[in-house]
């Protein structure tokens, strides 16, 4: 072998080693690769580690009692605006310090958020699986039920179901899911409808694997990063409606502190005390952009037609 021909094989030899050892990276570590490289992915999943921070630690970084109404104290205005630091975002109509509700309406907003997305993506990818899988008499039933709860407008919905369930936490949850369920439905319907004519589905279905076992070990893993990636910008799109609701009076009900509460008792001292929905409102801004952010990282990094433009 000439020393051209050896050095020919020693660069493919390295190649495939540079391959093997790519392809043995841990998906873990690419994830952080991707992200470190992704300043709005960066910066918005910094922002959504200190709000879920905050979110686990409300009760010990609050510095007054959210509920504890001080008549002295009434529209106490925040540091920024000649105040103290006692209530250093100032306190409402009731004397109750701002910034100990906005640090426990975290938690409501959060809990909300995550619920509504979790219940959505569970029924919604089910009934889409079953839908995209089967075809037929299901697949028509199932998206004949999302286009007429799609002919719905969402306030129009959400104020069904406040009337039927009455307004509070658990009725919010399910208005809201209801109202977005369609969503993972349609997408896990699509992608269903192209995977269960692949080789490796077929197989499966040809040495007498059950169907059930198909969708949930063949089928869902494979749609699994499209619904994270719209699972985390539904996140935000709830926090906000939960906001909407519960400032109409629909959803988070007093005494429990929520964003969209405490800019509806805002409302009426808007000129006078401002600093009253100051707090609730940059709290709903920040995490919704942050949440923003990162999804746009995840459709960025993990959706093929983003991958390709």
């Amino acid at each position: 072998m000439s020393v051209a021909d050896g050095t020919r094989a020693a660069s493919f030899v390295a190649a495939a080693d540079e391959v093997l050892v790519e392809e043995h990276v841990p998906a873990w570590r690419k994830f952080l690769d991707e992200l470190r490289g992704s300043s709005k992915g960066l910066s918005g999943f910094v922002m959504i580690v200190l709000v879920l921070l905050v979110t686990a630690f409300s009760p010990y970084l609050m510095p007054h009692d959210p509920t504890e109404q001080i008549i002295a104290h009434r529209f106490a205005p925040p540091v920024f605006d000649g105040g103290t630091y006692e209530h250093f975002l100032g306190a409402d109509n009731l004397g109750r310090d701002i910034l100990s509700r906005v640090i426990l309406g975290t938690q409501t907003s959060i809990a909300v958020g995550f619920l509504v997305v979790l219940i959505a993506v569970v029924v919604g990818s089910t009934l889409g699986a079953i839908s995209g899988y089967f075809g037929g008499y299901v697949d028509t039933a199932i998206m004949r039920l999302a286009d007429f709860q799609l002919s719905f407008p969402f306030i129009l919905l959400a104020i069904i179901f406040m009337a039927i369930f009455g307004p509070g936490f658990w009725s919010l949850v399910v208005a809201l899911a209801v109202a977005i369920w369609v969503n993972y439905a349609r997408l896990v319907r699509g992608e269903t409808l192209k995977l269960r004519e692949l080789e490796f589905v077929q197989a499966a279905h040809s040495i007498g694997v059950r169907d059930a076992t198909i969708i949930v070990r063949h089928i869902l893993p494979n749609v699994m990063p499209s619904m994270v990636v719209m699972a985390t910008l539904d996140i935000a799109w709830v926090i906000i409606f939960e906001a909407a609701l519960s400032f109409l009076g629909l959803g988070i009900q007093p005494p429990t502190p929520s964003w969209g509460v405490m800019i509806a008792d805002g409302r009426n001292y808007l000129f006078e005390s401002h600093w009253m929905t100051l707090g609730p409102g940059l709290a709903i801004l920040i995490t919704s952009v942050a949440i923003n952010l990162f999804g746009d990282f995840l459709r960025d990094t993990y959706d093929p037609k983003q991958a390709r433009l």
